[in-house]
């Protein structure tokens, strides 16, 4: 099974604010570069490098990375994950995902991205966890480590 991973994932490696996320995002990234299972959408890389690079208010005023670790750190991220490219039916896909489900435009951006791709699910904790949009099943890996656990499902198997 394959899944795209969102922006906030990849961030979390890096904010020491949030240790346990920190450790799970690392040991995801990892497990999804040894087991290619995991593809990162273009959009993510600009975001990643912007939101790392940003002055930040709660670390006196530092970024998490600076420009040019931020810089090798995505060009690391594009050699290990497939690194999916917007379209024609990504733009498209996401018009009508931001008006059927009300997602914001970026968040429909991504998640358009894993929907045009045919991925099964989309890492991330911006959406509902478990929730599918389209074909594309959110998953927010962060909840099995705060005690959340999957609801069973509601209809027997046919």
């Amino acid at each position: 099974m394959a899944s795209l991973v969102d922006t906030n994932i990849l961030v979390y490696r890096f904010d020491p604010l949030a240790p346990e996320k920190q450790r799970r995002a690392k040991a995801l990234i990892a497990a999804g570069i040894a087991d290619r299972s995991l593809c990162i959408a273009h959009q993510s890389i600009l975001e990643f490098v912007a939101a790392v690079t940003r002055p930040r208010k709660v670390l006196d005023g530092r970024a998490l990375l600076t420009q040019t670790e931020a810089l090798l750190e995505a060009e690391l991220l594009c050699l290990q994950l497939s690194v999916l490219y917007p379209s024609r039916e990504v733009l498209s896909t996401a018009m009508r995902g931001a008006t059927m489900y009300g997602l914001p435009w970026f968040d429909a951006q991504i998640w358009a991205t894993a929907e045009v791709h045919g991925l099964d699910e989309l890492l991330s904790e911006d959406f509902a966890h478990g929730r599918h949009y389209g074909s594309v099943r959110a998953v927010n890996p962060f909840l099995a480590a705060t005690g959340v656990h999957e609801l069973p499902a509601l209809y027997a198997a046919t």
